[in-house]
């Protein structure tokens, strides 16, 4: 990996003005100064969409990845330095549609790392097709008659796959993102966040007055973040009131934990001059 800052890249965000990605982008940038971790100790892994414009536009180490395969880059980011602070970025797009398989698979391996989905409930790079978390009866596009299908519900999907801490914040809100963020990275396990972050160009429907309007949070309403009965059933309320906050967090074994090659040492800073690949060469020749 480079850093994005070394390469010929646009300096400044060009997402729409007014787009949710800007309050999501100061919360993540206010969470690792707040966290105090150096931006040679952070990696950053991002999908395609608008979201994946992230890495750019952070002086961390960075890498944009292909539609829906940014969480097994990370995965492999992880496992071969573990001692970086692991991001992955993507859309709601990326992340439940063709990226749907990984992110279930992810989820159930806790693996120690943050995964923050930018969820507009729309395709806003490619100019407002449905996506998976469109609500029922939306008209875009591609469905101008209306959604037909029931929209994914990420966080009761992330806590039946079995992942370790279950969050949901809202790009309007800063201030409550940047904790969110903050609780994430501190879990010692996978850490799911999804954002609301309304898409001022394409959804005309979820709109930042929309949220406002209806997110309430969880810890100021005194919701227990171990049981995890009531997480799946704070994640079923949808409507005039929506939860935003810790669904579900527990400590668990790491997928790291079960791996005794990177328990002392990450693979990137062991010696291997003493590893004779003779053997294994010549099965090929």
């Amino acid at each position: 990996m480079v850093k994005m800052t070394d390469l010929n890249v646009i300096d400044r965000p060009n997402w729409c003005p007014g787009c949710g990605n800007f309050g999501i982008l100061i919360a993540l940038k206010g969470a690792i100064v707040e966290l105090n971790i150096e931006p040679e100790n952070v990696a950053m892994i991002s999908g395609i969409g608008c979201s994946g414009k992230v890495p750019h536009w952070i002086r961390t180490y960075g890498l944009h990845g292909i539609h829906g395969r940014a969480l097994p880059v990370a995965t492999a980011v992880k496992l071969s330095n573990n001692g970086l602070t692991v991001f992955t970025v993507g859309g709601d797009g990326d992340g439940y549609g063709i990226g749907m398989c990984h992110f279930i698979h992810t989820m159930r391996r806790n693996i120690d790392m943050t995964y923050i989905v930018h969820n507009n409930m729309i395709y806003g790079l490619t100019t407002g097709q449905t996506s998976p978390t469109s609500e029922k009866g939306v008209r875009t596009k591609s469905t101008p008659s209306g959604v037909i299908e029931v929209p994914v519900n990420p966080i009761a999907l992330a806590i039946s796959a079995g992942a370790t801490f279950v969050a949901r914040s809202f790009g309007g809100d800063v201030k409550h993102l940047q904790k969110t963020i903050v609780a994430a990275v501190k879990h010692r396990g996978l850490s799911f966040v999804d954002v609301f972050q309304p898409c001022v160009s394409f959804n005309n429907v979820n709109t930042y007055d929309w949220y406002k309007q209806r997110v309430y949070d969880l810890q100021a309403a005194g919701h227990d973040t171990t049981d995890k009965i009531k997480a799946f059933t704070k994640s079923q309320e949808w409507g005039e009131h929506i939860p935003i906050g810790i669904f579900y967090e527990v400590l668990s074994p790491t997928y790291e934990d079960e791996l005794p090659q990177i328990k002392d040492t990450p693979l990137v800073k062991q010696l291997i001059d003493n590893i004779d690949i003779s053997g294994l060469m010549d099965d090929f020749t």
